[in-house]
């Protein structure tokens, strides 16, 4: 078994994976990500009791109970990049032996449930809705970067949407990524089923223009009409695609599950959303004490 180098695994003094500031034995095997560091005292209100909590930049990470169950809040901060990071530690940490430095022989599962905000594309999908999505697009680029990257990916509807888009060469190859089965499943009675866009950015990326001009005027327009076997482009958000794809990869269970704020169609957006987001931590939690 290769030994994974201290320059490509960085552990600190006390032990802990280098950024998340973690310890294997302080993180559950189900694993809640918001975006918001401020969001994870707001969901651990909700525990019996919190045993674990640390800080490092924008990962803010809880471990406790609720009703019994152990679950694990972080906080991810906003963007792909950011999930790179957050997801190879999270499975550093359950699935490679930090004094030997080699991955374990009994590979351990975790269930990573993205909890956030999101804009939907769609004119039949209200503000305060709770989608789930069932297929996650990347517009990022980062799970490009891995070997197995077409193993795991839905390259049908990838290429029809490519075809669909006269995708510009210049920017990275979108993917298509499906949920974890066992979790859609869990959640199919609580949300409405979403296809959804991880884009790289709030702004141009989303097709949002204040000053500057997009690479293609009509871009979101095109996303709205696209459709695959019944399906349609439904949200977009900036964290799922990776969660999505790097789970795959790594051998977890993902969703990701947003609150809609925002309805891009009809220019409406909710801005005191606290309540509705809420009300999709208490239906999560009260789902999850069933895995």
């Amino acid at each position: 078994m290769r030994r994974i180098e201290e320059s490509e695994l960085i552990i600190n003094e006390d032990g802990s994976v280098f950024h998340l500031h973690l310890k294997p034995e302080q993180i559950a095997d189900t694993v809640l990500l918001v975006g918001d560091p401020g969001r994870v005292e707001m969901i651990t209100a909700y525990f019996d009791n919190v045993e674990f909590s640390v800080a490092n930049r924008e990962f803010v990470t809880a471990t406790g109970t609720f009703k019994g169950k152990r679950i694990t809040v972080l906080s991810t901060g906003i963007g792909t990049d950011n999930i790179d990071i957050v997801v190879t530690e999270l499975d550093a940490l359950v699935n490679i032996d930090f004094e030997t430095r080699i991955e374990k022989s009994t590979h351990t599962t975790l269930n990573l449930i993205r909890l956030g905000t999101s804009g939907s594309i769609q004119p039949e999908i209200p503000i305060g809705t709770f989608v789930a999505s069932h297929i996650s697009i990347g517009f990022d680029g980062l799970l490009n970067y891995y070997a197995n990257r077409d193993n795991i990916s839905l390259l049908d509807i990838e290429n029809a949407f490519v075809e669909h888009m006269n995708w510009y060469k210049k920017l990275p190859v979108p993917y298509f990524v499906a949920a974890s089965e066992k979790l859609v499943k869990l959640f199919e009675d609580s949300t409405v089923e979403g296809m959804t866009v991880s884009a790289p950015g709030f702004y141009g990326p989303q097709g949002r223009v204040l000053r500057l001009p997009l690479w293609k005027a009509d871009q979101n327009d095109l996303i709205e009409k696209f459709e695959y076997q019944g399906k349609k482009i439904t949200n977009f958000e900036m964290e799922g695609s990776a969660i999505a794809g790097l789970s795959r990869l790594l051998g977890h269970e993902a969703i990701t599950i947003c609150t809609i704020i925002a309805n891009r169609t009809d220019k409406t957006a909710l801005v005191d959303y606290k309540h509705n987001v809420r009300k999709m931590v208490e239906m999560t939690l009260e789902k999850i004490l069933k895995l």
